[in-house]
């Protein structure tokens, strides 16, 4: 191995380590990009690492940046650039939901992604359990820098209309409520990687769904209750309760998770019992 690649795999790896970030150039990626053959020419990572070229990385760049969420099994990637836009979300809670993004189709391709969403500037990758950021994070960056660079619409169709859009028939508390969720609550829930999307509201119970990494977070029920509840109510008196609404997909997610829950807890008894020293009866004479 030259040391020119030498060089440049050692900084990509400090990069990754030291600043969770990576500055990589489409360009090095490979010996010639056809802008209308770009599904095809996506590399493997280990591709990647043997085509890096350093000088060119520094030519032609891309930078993006990489966030935590409260959900460790999500990931935020800003590139720097819009996504879709201000005030624009739109959720993939599975691969068969990603039919009209050709950028969250290539995405779901990478083993162990379970989840994307695409907002006004940045991408959420949800993993499974058991897969790595280490394996992962490489393939998110190639994809994404990859696509920028084809020119081709994030979104094949116009994104769903705003929920949170008033309409005629909206009476004035849910307008109020519309309100709230654009003014003061979303951009909270945007800046942990996720939305939260106006389901409806009923005899003074809002309805909400989470979405992105909010939406399998351990804290999105403390979320719901302790922030969002509590400023609706403080705000609007009539509001009672807030609600979360899941769809097929999420309850097949709680579902799995619940029973991994119990299997766990049937396990740590098991292993308390077998510790236990036997219960032996002194007999009386």
């Amino acid at each position: 191995m030259s040391r020119t690649i030498l060089t440049a795999f050692r900084n990509f790896q400090c990069n990754v380590k030291n600043v969770n970030r990576i500055t990589c150039s489409i360009a090095s990626f490979r010996q010639s990009f056809k802008p209308n053959d770009w599904k095809s020419s996506l590399l493997s990572k280990n591709d990647l690492l043997k085509s890096c070229n350093y000088p060119q990385i520094l030519s032609r760049s891309m930078f993006i940046q990489t966030q935590d969420t409260p959900n460790p099994d999500s990931l935020k990637f800003m590139p720097g650039v819009d996504v879709l836009g201000k005030g624009n979300t739109y959720d993939f809670p599975s691969v068969s939901a990603a039919h009209c993004s050709p950028l969250a189709k290539l995405l779901f391709r990478i083993e162990g992604v379970r989840s994307v969403f695409f907002g006004a500037d940045f991408i959420t990758i949800s993993k499974n359990e058991d897969a790595e950021w280490g394996i992962i994070k490489a393939e998110v960056f190639a994809i994404i820098m990859d696509f920028f660079a084809s020119g081709l619409p994030i979104l094949n169709e116009a994104t769903p209309n705003s929920d949170t859009q008033i309409n005629e028939d909206d009476d004035e508390i849910v307008m109020m409520i519309k309100e709230l969720l654009d003014s003061r609550i979303r951009p909270t829930v945007q800046e942990d990687g996720g939305d939260i999307i106006f389901m409806g509201y009923e005899e003074g119970v809002v309805k909400l769904k989470m979405q992105g990494s909010c939406s399998s977070c351990p804290s999105s029920i403390v979320t719901l209750k302790n922030g969002v509840q509590n400023m609706l109510q403080f705000y609007i008196p009539e509001v009672q309760a807030v609600e979360q609404v899941y769809d097929e997909v999420d309850k097949v997610v709680l579902s799995e998770f619940n029973k991994l829950e119990r299997n766990m807890k049937l396990k740590e008894q098991a292993t308390v019992n077998e510790a236990a020293p036997p219960n032996i009866e002194e007999k009386k004479s």
